[in-house]
């Protein structure tokens, strides 16, 4: 019998909005690295309209591997890879190929992980994506933040409080100490989106030479 794909209400309701951002954003085609793939529901969205991409979802819970191959199973995707361990910590995400090289990535691509993980995943994620970023390309990170001098609001208040309270170590981050991760690897803000439901796309880039 097939598996009965997980589904996240936030995930569907969030993915036409993404996507209209990573539309503008990329170019034709490319290799995609998805952290945190979840129920699978982004990587069978994006991949279904963006035809020319290679999607490679990744999570460090395979129990929702099936989840995920059920999603681009129902989509009858080709551009959907099996979804491969990843764990965010790990100083090698993926195994180099046959000439010692790490994979490269045009765009990594990372939902709503930051908030509920400890903060040292931050500065991981930031590390594993410069290793694994092909030049000139991106990754983008997806969620609530908290801003110096932009109001919380209330939903993003009460969220970050029920974060914590689940586990003091969760909660919802703030931008600038993100940003000052990401440029400890080598990478910076190079656009902010402003989303639905007080959400932020943010892109972030090697600078130019």
């Amino acid at each position: 019998m097939p598996t009965e794909p997980a589904f996240s209400p936030a995930a569907e309701r969030n993915k036409q909005p993404i996507l209209d951002v990573l539309r503008q954003l990329l170019p034709a085609q490319g290799c995609a690295l998805e952290v945190a793939s979840g129920t699978g529901q982004h990587a069978a969205w994006f991949a279904a309209h963006l035809p020319q991409w290679a999607w490679q979802p990744t999570d460090a819970k395979e129990e929702l591997f099936p989840s995920i191959t059920a999603h681009a199973a129902a989509a009858h995707l080709s551009n959907v890879q099996p979804p491969r361990l990843l764990d965010v910590l790990s100083d090698r995400w993926l195994a180099d190929d046959p000439a010692g090289q790490a994979p490269r990535f045009e765009l990594i691509y990372c939902a709503n992980m930051l908030h509920i993980a400890p903060w040292t995943c931050c500065a991981a994620l930031m590390r594993g994506a410069s290793r694994h970023l092909a030049p000139g390309g991106v990754l983008v990170t997806y969620g609530p933040y908290l801003e110096d001098g932009v109001p919380t609001s209330e939903g993003n208040r009460a969220f970050d409080q029920s974060l914590r309270a689940q586990d003091p170590a969760w909660g919802i981050r703030w931008r600038e100490e993100v940003e000052r991760e990401a440029e400890r690897a080598g990478l910076q803000l190079a656009a902010r989106h402003a989303m639905p439901a007080n959400n932020l796309l943010l892109v972030w880039a090697r600078p130019a030479p």
